[in-house]
C-alpha cells in the first residue's frame, strides 16, 4: 500500500469529524491535502475519474492499484484523510442508474435521457443491475480488500431529485411542466425520492465495512450523511421550491443522520431562508460560483447562516477563509487542496480558530 495513512489515524480523524456533527469540536473542522507531498508514483493505469469511468477494459483491482498511486504522493494534515471520490461517475449519476445515458465524450460527465417523453411516460426506477452501479460496487470490494479502510471511498453523487428529473426530462421541458403538469412532476419526485434511498441504501450496504461514509465533500461520518442540493432550484422562485424541493430536503435529515446543503450560485440565495428552516440540516456550503466575489465578500450570507443555527462550510483560497474566519463564530469546514511550497499557509490554516 502507498498510501501514508493508517487505521490509528482514521479513527482519530473519524472522531473529530463525529464531534464537528455532534456540535461538540470548539474549533474549525480544518482538512489540507498536500498533493506533492511525496515523489509521484506512475501508474500503467489512469486513475479514476470522470474522463475514464465509462472505461471498463481495466480490472476493478487495476483501477484501485492506480488510485493507490495516485493517493501515495499526498500527505494528510488536520482533519483530512485519504479518500476516492466516486463523484467521478458524474453529479447527479442517480439519473444513469435508473436509466439515462452517461456520457463522458467530453471528459466530464453528462446525463441525458435516452428518449425525448413526455412527463407522464417517465417513471423512476432504480436498477441494481446498471452496468455503472455494477463497476462501482466491484470497484468498492477491490477497495476493501486493498485498504481495509485506511482510505475512504465516497458515495456517487446521486444529485438532488430535481436535478434527477431534469436528466430524465430535459431542464426546459421540466420547467414548462411545474406550470403545464404539476401533479406528474409531484409524481415523479416520489418515484425519485424511493430511487435515491434504495441506490444510497445498496451502496451503503456493500461499503459498510469500511466503518464511515463519505461524499464528495469529504465530510467523513461514523452514520450515514450526504450533501444535498437541488442545482435546478436556481431557475425557479420560492413558492415553486417551496413546492417542489423543500418537502424533499425537510425529509433527509429525517432518514440520515448527518446532512449539510450546497447552495450553488447567487441564484440560489433566494432560498436560503427557506433552507434554514430545515430541521436537523447541520451545515450549509455557500459556493458563491466561479468569477464572484471572493468568500470574505459574503459575510453577510456566512452570518446569515449562523444567525440561522447552521455551521458554514466557507470555500475559497486559504487566505480568504483566513479572513472569513475571522469575521464569524461557530466551528465552520474548510477543505482545501496545497503544494508543499505553500506549507506555511497550510499551518497558518491548521492554527486559525
Amino acid at each position: 500500500m502507498h498510501v501514508h495513512f493508517d487505521l490509528e489515524r482514521m479513527a482519530a480523524v473519524k472522531e473529530n469529524h463525529d464531534r464537528w456533527w455532534r456540535g461538540e469540536l470548539d474549533r474549525p473542522l480544518t482538512s489540507i491535502t498536500v498533493t506533492d507531498a511525496y515523489p509521484e508514483i506512475p501508474s500503467a493505469v489512469p486513475p479514476l475519474s470522470q474522463a475514464t469511468c465509462a472505461d471498463f477494459s481495466h480490472s476493478a483491482e487495476e483501477v484501485i492499484e492506480a488510485m493507490d498511486c495516485a493517493l501515495g504522493s499526498r500527505e494528510y494534515l488536520g482533519d483530512a484523510f485519504p479518500i476516492v471520490h466516486f463523484s467521478a461517475f458524474g453529479p447527479g449519476s442517480l439519473a444513469a442508474f435508473c436509466g439515462a445515458n452517461l456520457d463522458n465524450s467530453s471528459g466530464a460527465v453528462w446525463f441525458f435521457p435516452q428518449k425525448e417523453q413526455e412527463i407522464e411516460e417517465i417513471h423512476a426506477k432504480y436498477d441494481p443491475e446498471n452496468i455503472y452501479v455494477k463497476r462501482i460496487k466491484s470497484l468498492y470490494r477491490a477497495g476493501l480488500e486493498k485498504w481495509n479502510g485506511a482510505v475512504m471511498m465516497s458515495m456517487p453523487d446521486l444529485g438532488g431529485v430535481m436535478d434527477v428529473a431534469a436528466s430524465l426530462r430535459g431542464s426546459e421541458n421540466l420547467l414548462m411542466d411545474l406550470y403545464d403538469a404539476p401533479e406528474e412532476v409531484l409524481r415523479l419526485i416520489g418515484e425519485i425520492e424511493v430511487a435515491w434511498y434504495e441506490a444510497y441504501n445498496d451502496f451503503a450496504e456493500v461499503l459498510k465495512p469500511q466503518n464511515g461514509y463519505t461524499d464528495w465533500s469529504a465530510l467523513l461520518s461514523s452514520v450515514p450523511s450526504y450533501i444535498t442540493q437541488c442545482d435546478f432550484s436556481y431557475m425557479i422562485g420560492n413558492p415553486m421550491f417551496r413546492e417542489f424541493v423543500l418537502p424533499t430536503l425537510r425529509k433527509d435529515p429525517q432518514k440520515l443522520e448527518n446532512v449539510i446543503y450546497h447552495l450553488d450560485g447567487v441564484g440560489e440565495l433566494n432560498h436560503l431562508d427557506d433552507i434554514l428552516t430545515i430541521e436537523n440540516l447541520h451545515a450549509i456550503q455557500w459556493q458563491m460560483g466561479d468569477g464572484q466575489r471572493p468568500a470574505e465578500e459574503w459575510l453577510d450570507v456566512y452570518r446569515k447562516i449562523r444567525a440561522g443555527g447552521k455551521e458554514a462550510w466557507i470555500v475559497g483560497k486559504p487566505q480568504s477563509y483566513l479572513k472569513v474566519l475571522s469575521e464569524i463564530h461557530g466551528a465552520p469546514y474548510y477543505v482545501q487542496s496545497m503544494k508543499k511550497e505553500q506549507m506555511d499557509l497550510a499551518q497558518q490554516v491548521l492554527n486559525a480558530r
